[in-house]
């Protein structure tokens, strides 16, 4: 049986923490900044962990 391989599109997005948990970027922070907010970008900066209900998904793409 051949190897998996990993999404390397996944790979790219999600970083893994604490060994189970997810973190991603948000989206809208890639082009059309400025009509946007110093405030609204600011918070669009920050990274977040990925729900519970995709988790299972991720680590199927990352075969983990």
């Amino acid at each position: 049986m051949p190897k998996l391989k990993i999404k390397k599109a996944a790979k790219k997005r999600y970083k893994t923490i604490k060994g189970k948990k997810f973190i991603r970027r948000k989206a809208f922070k890639g082009h059309l900044l400025q009509k946007k907010s110093s405030k609204q970008k600011r918070n669009l900066s920050t990274q977040i962990i990925v729900s519970y209900s995709d988790i299972k998904s991720i680590r199927k793409m990352l075969v983990c």
